[in-house]
């Protein structure tokens, strides 16, 4: 009996776990990716530590995304401890931080996970064919541009794993969305999602203070708030407590132009405890920020910049500010400078299994889909959950 063919276009961690999985006894399974080597994103992924997924509860974990109905039947089939357990036996053990984040073993290094799903993908026998760049269609074949030829091939089955549109110096360049345009699948622009935001900051204080740290604060949007940190940029702000704002603050950013972000400069202290200490009138207020609140430099110079005179020396005002610090927000930083994005083929173009309503036999998953998720371990696990339960559909469906 001859095996039905697929090819996989793309490789990143969703294509990787799908070739790691598929059943290739029933399928000859074919990847294709464009660069040199396969995993590029994931390897520029890991420079700051790799952070593959997060320890928190299920019930909990499938809340952080955006449409959360969309990403649960992936995640519920493989979720955050399936993917710790498939890592183990391939030879990769985690452990979780201090943030509650999961991480490789230290001294394991991101190429040598990498390396070790590879290892599982040629021991599964999916041939990986690289330098090979999907053009489109051609008399319903497809299309790819090589270092020598064009050449085509007809799958029985097509999977794209193209990626988003963010850091375009790994290949995720988004250029493949006119593609699907032109064969009416409905997409949405791409808009940069985990990424810094804009505030048009006074020269003086940006002058003093780009590149400081706003530390054990909490930063709200709408109903959404993330304790963290944040870093004072020349663009506006930037960090893990802003980026899972992100949907928040876009949704506002799209709808007026703006947005609106509180900080809380001392969330482990109520309104009253705050307003007390600086009712003492025989100690200068900037004192009592600096020695009774424990208030780093950037954050009291953020209240010295935005307060008038009176509201700062007003013990109720200062304290209301203190809990409650306005920014307007006024954009976003560049798409390819962010760390994901938003935006692809819309969700209503693929049924519950990931294939396309209008092109039977070909899927889409992964980033290049319309869904969005915080950094802290929800994008990769994302990502890998889609690629398992896409493998376990044509294993055990087709």
């Amino acid at each position: 009996m001859t095996k039905k063919t697929i090819a996989i276009i793309g490789g990143g961690p969703s294509a990787l776990m799908l070739a790691a999985q598929i059943n290739t006894e029933k399928f000859e399974v074919t990847l294709f990716e464009k660069n040199f080597a396969v995993g590029r994103k994931f390897l520029v992924a890991g420079d700051g530590g790799l952070n593959i997924t997060h320890s928190e509860v299920p019930q909990e974990f499938i809340q952080k995304y955006t449409p959360n109905k969309f990403i649960k039947p992936f995640f519920e089939l493989f979720n955050n401890d399936d993917l710790r357990d498939w890592l183990f036996h391939i030879g990769i053990e985690t452990f979780v931080g201090s943030s509650k984040r999961v991480f490789p073993e230290k001294g394991i290094k991101p190429i040598e996970v990498l390396n070790a799903i590879i290892s599982k993908i040629t021991a599964n026998n999916v041939t990986i064919k690289t330098q090979h760049e999907w053009l489109g269609w051609e008399n319903e074949n497809l299309l790819f541009k090589t270092p020598t030829e064009n050449t085509t091939v007809k799958p029985d089955y097509t999977i794209f794993a193209l990626g988003g549109a963010s850091w375009a110096k790994t290949g995720s360049d988004g250029s493949w969305v006119n593609l699907f345009k032109d064969n009416g699948i409905k997409t949405v622009p791409f808009q940069a999602s985990n990424c810094g935001f804009q505030i048009n900051w006074p020269q003086e204080f940006i002058t003093e203070n780009e590149g400081l740290y706003l530390k054990n604060i909490a930063a709200a949007c709408g109903s959404l708030t993330k304790k963290g940190e944040l870093a004072i940029t020349q663009l506006g702000l930037e960090g893990g407590a802003i980026y899972a704002l992100s949907h928040k603050i876009r949704t506002q950013l799209n709808a007026k132009k703006e947005a609106d972000l509180l900080i809380d400069f001392k969330p482990t202290l109520q309104l009253y405890a705050i307003e007390k200490k600086l009712s003492n009138e025989s100690k200068p207020t900037s004192d009592i920020l600096k020695y009774d609140l424990n208030m780093p430099a950037p954050q009291i110079a953020l209240l010295k910049t935005y307060l008038s005179k009176e509201a700062f020396l007003s013990a109720e005002q200062l304290a209301e500010n203190i809990k409650a610090f306005p920014l307007k927000i006024t954009g976003t930083a560049p798409i390819d400078e962010a760390i994901s994005t938003v935006g692809g083929i819309a969700l209503t173009e693929v049924n519950t299994n990931l294939e396309l309503n209008k092109m039977p036999n070909h899927f889409c998953f992964g980033e290049m889909l319309d869904w969005d998720a915080p950094t802290g371990g929800y994008l990769l696990q994302a990502n890998f959950s889609m690629g398992y339960y896409l493998a376990n559909y044509f294993n055990t469906s087709i």
